[in-house]
């Protein structure tokens, strides 16, 4: 990518012009599955774009902060992106677990709250939920300390899976506790009062951001639209980037439409390029 894409908005050319005039005042905030990596069959396998870590270590050292904000632990993040130890990423965060858990790249260190006391009980229930609705073989429960995820992407008919499930995974989720958080082809059954946009909130504010790019490809990313659309009101210049077309919520938001993975690295790269 040889320049960098005209936002389709006046709000997100502001927000670019923002960032690079200012660069040292700018967060750059992302997603990881589908936004920095591809999304495979097997979310194990899941590794960040080969370009990925070449242009956030030339990006980082430019703007005030980057952070990856995930569904996943942060450690499983740090691991499948290839963040440690990278010169020029000295200072990278990562909130995982939509911004309870966080990795920081200077200590190297995960800070993380105690588990929720309802996942237990969702964890005794959860094989038997899964089988009363014929969604035992197909699907795979992913633990992720603090959370579950119940991925259908395996399962012959993943949409059918997927949609046979939401409402009895809801009701396993509030009878302990915690919500439900739709994706593509997951379910995942988390503890409440934090998301992508409380978790982007804080950040900015934590880092005196004075601008901000957000990108991501999910259902769990429109709250940190949301967020990045709340700033804007209070006058802080934001780009919203969207990684694909699988959620048109998303995309119809965003200031810049990108396929997937690489383009977003390219797009970060060219951007490293026009600042100081």
């Amino acid at each position: 990518m040889d320049t960098l894409p005209e936002p389709s908005t006046p709000a997100g050319r502001d927000a670019l012009a923002a960032i690079v005039d200012g660069p040292q005042h700018a967060l750059v905030a992302l997603d990881f599955d589908g936004t920095l990596a591809d999304i495979v069959p097997d979310p194990e396998q899941a590794r960040a774009h080969r370009s990925v870590v070449p242009a956030l270590s030339v990006l980082a050292p430019r703007v005030a902060s980057v952070a990856i904000v995930t569904g996943r632990p942060a450690g499983v993040a740090v691991r499948y992106g290839g963040f440690a130890g990278v010169p020029g990423l000295e200072h990278l965060t990562v909130l995982g677990h939509y911004g309870a858990e966080r990795w920081d790249a200077r200590t190297g260190t995960v800070e993380t709250p105690a588990p929720h006391p309802g996942l237990a009980g969702v964890r005794a229930e959860l094989p038997g939920v899964l089988d009363a609705h014929g969604a035992w073989h197909g699907t795979w429960v992913e633990e992720k300390g603090q959370a579950l995820a119940v991925h259908t992407r395996r399962a012959s008919n993943p949409e059918a899976a997927f949609d046979a499930l939401r409402a009895p995974l809801a009701e396993l989720a509030a009878r302990h506790g915690l919500i439900l958080e739709p994706g593509r082809l997951v379910l995942e059954l988390r503890p409440p009062g934090m998301d992508k946009g409380v978790a982007l909130a804080e950040y900015v504010h934590e880092v005196g951001a004075t601008s901000v790019l957000y990108a991501g490809d999910d259902l769990g990313d429109l709250p940190a639209y949301a967020a990045v659309q709340k700033l804007r009101s209070d006058g802080v210049p934001g780009l919203l980037l969207c990684s694909g077309t699988a959620i048109p919520e998303l995309a119809e938001q965003a200031d810049v439409l990108l396929p997937g993975p690489a383009e977003v690295a390219a797009f970060l790269a060219s951007l490293a390029q026009r600042l100081p």
